[in-house]
């Protein structure tokens, strides 16, 4: 799994999501927390493309699906879970598309992705997508939109997917027009250096990009 607002998230859904789980890129690295343990007792397959700690099988989402099938024995997954992995897939639409193929009916799929991040490479870092991105790759998920957000690093920094996502704006009229004064006033205050020809390689734009990703749920048509 990804970071602490990729585990709040799933938290949001917890009550809804049901066994049996597949976990994509579940490789234990030691930084994450283990997805696997808000799940307790509970059917659980965790897959990567390297084998370690928390992996069940060692699957690359990209083969032929009839390969893939085997090595999961025909099984079909109720939820499967896919935090900050597609990114690193050289094939994402096969990816895709053996992802939905799956799921048992109406199954679910909680996604994450990132927009606006550094590059990271397990092994290598390809992509960075839009939601109407993600919804080109799943055309057979029913986004439920109203539960699609973006995040910042920051904890519990969720906010609805919309034109500005990712920005930080230097506006202090844009922030005041929409009712949040105090950031108003301290974009006002960044003229101050501006002025004095500080921070211009950041200052000088209309708006910078801050660490993003986009986190949604969706049901199998």
């Amino acid at each position: 799994m990804g970071d602490k607002n990729q585990s709040i998230y799933i938290n949001k859904f917890k009550d809804i999501l049901e066994e049996p789980y597949l976990e994509v890129g579940s490789k234990d690295y030691g930084d994450r927390e283990n997805l696997r343990a808000k799940f307790p007792n509970k059917k659980y397959v965790g897959i990567d493309m390297l084998s370690g700690k928390n992996v069940d099988k060692v699957i690359d989402l990209t083969l032929p699906f009839e390969k893939i099938d085997k090595k999961l024995n025909g099984m079909r997954f109720s939820t499967i879970f896919c935090f900050s992995v597609l990114e690193h897939c050289d094939n994402p639409f096969m990816m895709a598309e053996n992802l939905t193929k799956l799921f048992k009916p109406k199954g679910k799929l909680v996604l994450g992705v990132p927009f606006s991040f550094k590059i990271h490479g397990y092994p290598s870092d390809y992509w960075r997508f839009t939601y109407e991105g993600i919804k080109v790759l799943f055309p057979s998920i029913k986004w439920h939109e109203e539960d699609c957000y973006w995040h910042t690093s920051k904890d519990n920094d969720f906010r609805k997917i919309d034109k500005d996502m990712g920005k930080e704006i230097f506006s202090g009229k844009y922030h005041r027009d929409r009712g949040n004064f105090l950031k108003g006033l301290s974009m006002d205050l960044l003229k101050i250096p501006k002025s004095l020809g500080l921070y211009n390689e950041i200052l000088s734009e209309r708006h910078i990009f801050v660490p993003t990703n986009i986190d949604m749920i969706g049901e199998l048509k």
